[in-house]
C-alpha cells in the first residue's frame, strides 16, 4: 500500500470544516449535536462551501498543477475555515478565505497556459465567483445575498470536471465553446443577484438551465449507465445530481430570488446536497487516489448513501418544503447527514481493501 503523501495533510482542516458543518445542520434542524454553540450555525454555508469544499477542491488543483506554490491556496483556505470556528473575528477568517480563493484562481493561470484548455477557463470562472463570495462575506453581505456566488463556484468547478473527465464523448461536437457560453451567462448572472436582482435572478436561472441540458447531452454518465461496476455507479450518481440543479435553475427563473422560507431551503440544498455532494460521492474514487495517492476501491455499498441522500432530499424538499410538513424537513435533514457521514465511514473501509482497476464515468 501506497504511503500517505504529507499533502493529504490539507485534507485535515476541511474534514474539520465538514464535521463542524455537519454539527451546525443539527443545529439548525432544532436537533441535539456534539457541540452546541451559536457561531456554528451563523458560519454553516460559509464553513461548508469555502471551508470544506473549496479546500478540497483548491487541493485538487494544486495536484493537478504539480507545482509547490499551488498548495497556498488549500492551506489558506483550510486555515480560513479552522480559524472561522474559533472565537476570532470575522475579518481574520475572511482574509484568510479571501486570499486563499484568490490563489485558487491564480492556479488556473499557469494551467491554462499549459494546454488553454476551455474546461480550465469554466473553472477559473468559479474561482473568480468564489473569490466573490468570500470579499462580499468579509464585507458582511448577508448569505442569502452570497447564495448565487457559492453555489455557482461549486457548480463551474463541478462543469469543468466533468468536461475534462469526459473529454473522449465530446469530441467532434460543439460541447465545448458551448459549455464557455453557458459558463459566462452564469457569472454574469451571479453578478446580476447582487447588482440588478431583477433581472440576474431569471438570467442565471436560465444559464443553469442550459447547463443542465448540456450535461444531459453531452455527459457520458447517459450511456455509462447501463454499464456495470464503477462506472455505473458514477452515472447514477451524476444523474440524479443534475436532476436536483433543475431544482434552482428553475426557482430563480420563475420566481427570482428567494431570500429565506422553505423555498430558499429547498435551493440551497438542491444545491448543496443533491447536486454537490452527489458529485463529490461520484467522483471520490476517481480524484481522492489522485490527491492522497492511495486507493479508493469502488464497493457496491456506496450504493447505500447514496440512496440515502436522495431519498432525504425528497423527503426534505418534495414534503418538507413543497407542502410545508415541518417534520419532513427535520427528518430528511438528519437522514442526509446520515448518509454523509456513511458515505465517508464506507469510503474509509473501501480504501483499506485493493482496489479494482474500473472504467470512470
Amino acid at each position: 500500500m501506497n504511503p500517505v503523501p504529507r499533502r493529504a495533510l490539507l485534507l485535515v482542516p476541511g474534514g474539520l470544516a465538514l464535521l463542524a458543518g455537519l454539527d451546525a445542520a443539527l443545529l439548525l434542524l432544532g436537533l441535539p449535536a456534539p457541540v452546541d454553540t451559536a457561531r456554528l450555525p451563523e458560519i454553516h454555508g460559509i464553513l461548508l462551501v469555502l471551508g470544506f469544499v473549496g479546500t478540497v477542491v483548491a487541493l485538487e488543483r494544486a495536484v493537478a498543477l504539480g507545482r509547490s506554490a499551488g498548495y497556498l491556496a488549500p492551506l489558506l483556505l483550510g486555515a480560513g475555515g479552522i480559524v472561522m470556528m474559533s472565537p476570532a473575528p470575522q475579518t481574520i477568517s475572511g482574509l484568510l478565505l479571501l486570499a486563499g480563493t484568490v490563489a485558487l484562481v491564480a492556479i488556473y493561470v499557469p494551467l491554462w497556459r499549459r494546454a488553454a484548455d476551455p474546461a480550465v477557463l469554466v473553472q477559473a470562472g468559479g474561482g473568480v465567483l468564489a473569490a466573490g463570495a468570500a470579499l462580499l462575506w468579509l464585507a458582511h453581505v448577508p448569505v442569502p445575498e452570497l447564495l448565487p456566488w457559492l453555489c455557482t463556484f461549486l457548480i463551474l468547478t463541478i462543469a469543468g470536471e466533468r468536461l475534462e473527465l469526459a473529454r473522449v464523448a465530446t469530441l467532434g461536437t460543439p460541447a465545448e465553446p458551448l459549455l464557455v457560453a453557458i459558463a459566462s451567462a452564469i457569472v454574469a448572472g451571479t453578478v446580476g443577484t447582487l447588482l440588478w436582482p431583477s433581472a440576474g435572478y431569471p438570467l442565471l436561472g436560465a444559464a443553469l438551465l442550459a447547463l443542465v441540458a448540456w450535461l444531459v447531452r453531452f455527459d457520458v454518465a447517459r450511456r455509462t449507465v447501463r454499464a456495470t461496476g464503477l462506472a455505473r455507479y458514477m452515472a447514477v450518481c451524476l444523474l440524479a445530481g443534475y436532476a436536483w440543479l433543475a431544482v434552482p435553475a428553475l426557482t430563480w427563473l420563475l420566481v427570482g430570488a428567494v431570500p429565506s422560507g422553505p423555498g430558499y431551503d429547498a435551493v440551497v440544498h438542491s444545491v448543496m446536497l443533491g447536486f454537490v455532494i452527489s458529485m463529490i460521492m461520484a467522483h471520490a474514487p476517481v480524484i481522492l487516489p489522485a490527491v492522497v495517492r492511495r486507493p479508493l476501491p469502488y464497493t457496491p455499498l456506496m450504493y447505500g448513501p447514496v440512496a440515502l441522500l436522495h431519498l432525504s432530499m425528497l423527503l426534505r424538499v418534495a414534503v418538507g418544503d413543497v407542502r410545508g410538513v415541518e417534520w419532513a424537513v427535520t427528518v430528511g435533514g438528519a437522514l442526509g447527514i446520515v448518509a454523509i457521514l456513511a458515505f465517508v465511514v464506507i469510503a474509509a473501509t473501501s480504501a483499506l481493501r485493493p482496489a479494482r482497476q474500473e472504467v470512470p464515468a
